[in-house]
Formats: C-alpha cells, structure tokens, sequence
C-alpha cells in the first residue's frame, strides 16, 4: 500500500440502523491530507453517527472507515494519529485545564512540557488553574480542543467545534485548523455554523436522512448561489426534506 497515496480518511457505502429506523444510509467521503471537509446536514442527519463509527464508537452494520488506510481499532498509535471532539460535557468538573490535559499527556505516553503551550495556544493559560466547573461552555469546549492535540495527531475528527465559542475563540480555531491542515494534517469536522464553514473547509459533504445528498469543493458547490454556501445548503437541503 502506498500511504502516501492513502486517503487520511475514508469511509465507503457506510450504514447503520437501530430498529426499523435507519441512522446512516449508504454514506462514502474521503478527507485527503492538507484538507480540511465540512460533513454538514440537519440534526439528525447523521453525522455524528458517521463519526463515532470512524472512531470504532459505534458498530458498522456495513461499509468501511479508515484512518490512513486501517480502521481505527487496528491503528498502532490512535491517540498520535486521531484526535477527536465529540462532546465537551465529558470534562471532569472538578479538575482543572492543566490537570486534564497532564492527565491526557500522561495517557498518551507525551511529554508533560507539551501542556503548557497548548493551553496557551488556547487562551486558557490564564484560567488554567481553575476548576473546569468553573468554566462556560466555550471554555471547556477549548479544553476539548486542546485535549484533541495532546498526542500531535495528523488527524482531527471534530463534532461541533465552535459551539459555545465566542468570536475569539471562534476564530482561534479557525486559525488552528488551517494551520493543521497546512501542516499536512487532515480535519473531519461537523457544524451548523455555515458561514464558519465556509471560511475554514476545502470540500463540504451534504447528509440529510442519513444519505449524502452533495459533495465537492465549496467553490464549486456555491457557484450559482453567489458563493453563498448558506444559500446552496438550505436549497439543497429543502429539496430533500422528509414530507411528513
């Protein structure tokens, strides 16, 4: 296998249901390295569904993922090559930023000296000795993010990244995921904030009712709405709405 021909990310004709009710139909993208793709759609879409098979969360009825070539139970050092945000709330509330991500380090077999930068790179070196319980929902979902980085992944799988973040912050992660992605490294991630999409993704894959229903580059994809990827979303979207 020529890896440096291998997609970061691929998933091929994924499916998964519970019960009668199917989650994800028939779902296949890849995420190349220097990239960075939007997985965008309506609440219940599934796309976090799609994420948590990637990561071996959730069992594959069929269809592949893998990450550079190898699904992620096989890969021989997951926390070096994946880091992943799927859900902030899972933050000790009685610890603080520095003792999580020292917690984190020492997981992963990194250098503790790796903390501290993060945390600044963050905009938490100043509350870092605080309680997370302490902290918003921007704040922990930067202790999240930092958290993702800890193992130096080349791969970043990231469920509503922005959420809770403020314009700052919303920025700082729009600055870190180009400079990721400029690195070499490859960026998953879902939102329901288009317009921060827009700014930060090279390719988008559109889901509704757990099918894709358009993918491309975002250029291509909004050319005849104006650039506008809100636009092209919400019609493309629409035009595949479930008729209750």
């Amino acid at each position: 296998m020529n890896t440096h021909d291998t997609p970061a990310i691929a998933v091929h004709g994924l499916h998964k249901a519970y019960g009668h009710t199917v989650a994800v139909d028939e779902v296949s993208f890849t995420v190349a390295r220097g990239r960075v793709l939007g997985l965008l759609g309506p609440n219940g879409a599934g796309k976090t569904t799609s994420m948590r098979m990637l990561l071996g969360l959730a069992s594959i009825d069929r269809g592949q993922a893998s990450i550079h070539g190898r699904p992620y139970a096989q890969l021989a050092d997951p926390v070096g090559t994946v880091g992943a945000v799927l859900d902030a709330g899972g933050l000790h509330p009685g610890r603080t930023a520095r003792q999580h991500l020292r917690i984190a380090a020492a997981m992963a077999g990194v250098d503790a000296a790796r903390v501290d930068p993060l945390l600044d790179d963050a905009g938490l070196g100043q509350s870092a000795d605080r309680a997370i319980r302490t902290y918003s929902l921007g704040m922990r979902q930067r202790v999240a993010l930092a958290t993702a980085l800890v193992g130096d992944p080349s791969v970043l799988v990231l469920d509503e990244p922005a959420n809770g973040l403020d314009p700052a912050g919303t920025r700082w992660l729009r600055t870190m995921l180009r400079g990721f992605a400029a690195g070499g490294g490859a960026v998953l991630l879902s939102s329901h904030i288009l317009a921060e999409v827009a700014q930060v993704a090279d390719e988008v894959v559109v889901v509704a009712r757990g099918r894709v229903v358009g993918s491309g580059r975002v250029d291509d994809l909004t050319v005849h709405h104006g650039g506008d990827l809100e636009a092209y979303y919400l019609d493309l979207t629409a035009e595949n709405a479930e008729v209750r």
